[in-house]
This record gives C-alpha cells, structure tokens and sequence, in this order.
C-alpha cells in the first residue's frame, strides 16, 4: 500500500483534468473520437500505452482492500483490459464511436463519473492520505 498515495497524486489530478476537458470541449473531443478511429497506427499505440500503464499500476498496487485504495487497482485492471482490448479488437472501436456519437448522455454520464474518481483521488492523495 506504500504507492497509493503516490498514484492517486498522479491518477486523480490526471483524470480530473482530461475529465473537465471533455466536459468543456465535448464536440472537440467527439471529432477528436472519429479521427482516433480512422488511424490504425493510433488505435495500436493507444492499446500499447494502457496496457503498459496498466500493468505497471497493478505491477506497484495491486490491492484489494475494502476501501479507497481498491479504485487505483481497478484503474490498473481496466487499463490492462482497455489495452488488450485495442490491440485484439480495433475494429470493435468504431460501434463504441458510433454509440457516443448516437448517445452523447452515455459519453457525459462517464465523464462525470471519471470526474468524480479524479477529485476524489485528489484529495485522497494531497489532502487526506
């Protein structure tokens, strides 16, 4: 447990931030969505980058605990998931671009939900822990 203050300094400011993004540029970031899809090159690197990340969180946390602490692990195991999603299934991420474009509420109620997980590790990690 000596690293999760250490990731959720990291973890939660990173997705607070990318979350307020999205929220703030939405239709900047659904076209940024389609031209993702479009280059293969960034579809492969992208599943690269989240099952390195990934591993490398559950590799340092891998804690499963009733409490706090269990939210960076389940960061790490969906970043290994996300990855090998990418890398296995790339063509399967055009129907996921297709139903946040058909759904925008979908695409918001996550980033809300992410937002949420990026304060409060925020706070766990600079405030509280």
């Amino acid at each position: 447990m000596a690293a999760t203050i250490p990731l959720a300094r990291i973890i939660g400011p990173y997705i607070t931030i990318i979350a307020i993004g999205v929220l703030v540029n939405l239709s900047f970031y659904k076209r940024m969505m389609e031209d993702f899809f479009k280059n293969t090159a960034l579809i492969y690197l992208g599943g690269v980058l989240a099952l390195i990340f990934g591993l490398l969180i559950v590799w340092f946390h891998n804690v499963w605990v009733a409490g706090w602490p269990v939210i960076i692990t389940i960061f790490g195991w969906a970043g290994i998931i996300k990855g090998a999603w990418l890398i296995i299934l790339p063509n399967s991420l055009g129907k996921m671009v297709e139903l946040y474009k058909k759904h925008t509420a979908l695409l918001i109620v996550q980033i809300i939900i992410m937002l949420a997980l990026g304060i409060f590790l925020t706070i766990m990690g600079y405030f509280v822990g």
